[in-house]
């Protein structure tokens, strides 16, 4: 079977009549890429493959490694080549959209080619920079030195490579870079900067290329919103069938994708991304849209999967399906988590609708296991907040989210600790509950000296409540909120978890 390169894409070969393939025409270098990995390719990559096939950027990407070992000698062995697959339900219909990206020019490695890597500077139409280096990518590692070939942590190399281009053009302020981080942290552009910052301090590079820094390239924060499910294991002989070429880097995800770039407007007429009806936001303040997508996406995520996962459902899919849980789902949504957010309603709802066709995707399997790691804290980020602005506006607690609150410790009644998780019981099914260690500890005595009544309910809940370091504030100073959750949480164990819920949708 043939291989995927320019070379095919060139021969006149007959690839399959829904297959996209993006602009086959050399163009100029204008991004570097740090991050080969499967979401950028499916994410940043894709947007611009789109871009250049309506001839509205006519730029490609130079990727380069992050870390020693990666995927760039494959990338170059194909070309900068892949079949990336969006797949999912929009607008109630369903998307299969497989497309032949052509964005990447190639790839490089800095551990075997660190010349080649600074020789990207003086390439004088290079003019942004995206990066996804996993959230751990962006940190001030002191041990980093100049002289290193290359610096190990990504915030060094850039540093090094800001400074040959702050050389090689001799500080001319039109030279700088327009910089877009993805990782999946807060204000990642600006702690991208600090890291910046603080290598010239330590390597004493200067005032003038500190001010050029500063002052001549944009960091920007970002929030990304996409999954992006990579490589097809399961599916990649029958893809390769039909596809009717070897390609040992396809990609996968989700047919939505949002981006929120807090840099200046100006930006978004050299990289038009909204002329070719790409859901990117430029803005001043991304807090609104990482707000909406912790409470609407991920938030419903939290407030339904243990309680479902209680009620016999092992994945999303499944959870949307019953028309009990999605009516849970959306009474919680609509009637509690959305009230409280800023955003236009319109604007809310849409997104909040989007999430439902997302939670439906038949191509992506999201066990409710999964998501149920850590869920303390991640209901501490993502659905706390919310009851807390319930009960300012309202003066009461909520009912969904009390009973979320309740099934999540009904989800981590277990009975002894093994394998560093807390083993609870689905009727006869043992299933793990992962989560901190002191925490799972707290749960195991508590739900052994549980007596079965409602007191103790309300004991184990206030005594949950009362752990400051855990939520932040002491919960039992919310008029009504332990009395609410104690309440739903002795219904889930008396009548089980499925009966509640029927009454509380009611």
């Amino acid at each position: 079977m043939e291989k995927l390169s320019r070379k095919l894409l060139d021969s006149g070969f007959q690839f399959p009549q829904n297959l996209n393939i993006g602009t086959k025409e050399k163009l100029e270098e204008k991004v570097i890429q740090f991050g080969e990995g499967n979401f950028l390719r499916g994410f940043a990559d894709y947007m611009i493959n789109k871009l250049n096939a309506a001839g509205l950027f006519n730029g490609s990407v130079v990727v380069v490694q992050p870390i020693a070992q990666g995927l760039a000698p494959m990338l170059n062995e194909q070309d900068g080549l892949y079949t990336l697959f969006r797949r999912g339900i929009e607008n109630g219909e369903t998307v299969y959209e497989p497309s032949i990206i052509t964005c990447i020019s190639r790839a490089l490695n800095p551990y075997d080619d660190f010349q080649g890597y600074l020789q990207l500077a003086h390439q004088e139409g290079m003019r942004f920079i995206i990066s996804n280096t996993t959230e751990a990518g962006i940190t001030y590692d002191p041990s980093c030195k100049f002289e290193d070939a290359p610096p190990s942590s990504f915030p060094a190399k850039l540093t090094v490579l800001l400074y040959e281009r702050f050389k090689a053009f001799s500080g001319n302020k039109d030279k700088g870079f327009v910089i877009l981080s993805c990782e999946l942290i807060d204000n990642n552009g600006a702690e991208l900067q600090k890291c910046v910052n603080s290598y010239i301090d330590q390597w004493n590079l200067g005032e003038d290329f500190k001010a050029w820094v500063n002052d001549s390239n944009c960091f920007a924060s970002t929030l990304v919103d996409r999954i992006v499910t990579g490589y097809p294991r399961d599916e990649a002989d029958k893809l390769k069938e039909e596809l009717g070429y070897e390609d040992k880097l396809m990609d996968t995800c989700e047919v939505f994708g949002f981006w929120a770039i807090e840099a200046p407007a100006k930006y978004a007429e050299e990289i038009p991304f909204h002329k070719v009806g790409l859901n990117v936001v430029w803005t001043d303040d991304s807090t609104p849209y990482k707000l909406r997508k912790v409470r609407i996406l991920n938030g419903t995520h939290t407030m339904t999967v243990l309680a479902a996962f209680l009620a016999g459902k092992d994945t999303v899919g499944e959870c949307v399906a019953d028309p009990l849980i999605n009516q849970y789902m959306r009474k919680g949504l609509f009637e509690e988590a959305i009230p409280m957010l800023t955003l236009p309603k319109e604007d809310l709802d849409n997104f909040a609708n989007a999430v439902f066709e997302r939670f439906s995707n038949p191509y992506i399997k999201h066990y409710c296991l999964s998501i149920s790691l850590n869920s303390n804290s991640k209901f501490r980020a993502r659905n706390l907040p919310t009851i807390l602005d319930y009960y300012k506006k309202n003066g009461k607690v909520p009912e969904v989210l009390s009973f979320a609150f309740a099934a999540l410790m009904a989800f981590d009644h277990g009975t002894e600790i093994r394998d560093n998780a807390l083993i609870g019981h689905r009727g006869s099914e043992e299933y793990k509950i992962v989560d901190d260690m002191p925490i799972l500890e707290m749960y195991k005595e508590l739900w052994s000296a549980y007596d079965g009544t409602l007191e103790g309910a309300k004991k184990l809940v206030s005594t949950v409540f009362s752990k400051t370091d855990m939520w932040g504030l002491d919960l039992n100073t919310i008029d009504g909120l332990c009395d609410k959750v104690a309440g739903y949480l002795y219904a889930i164990e008396t009548k089980g978890v499925t009966e509640v819920m029927k009454e509380l949708v009611k």
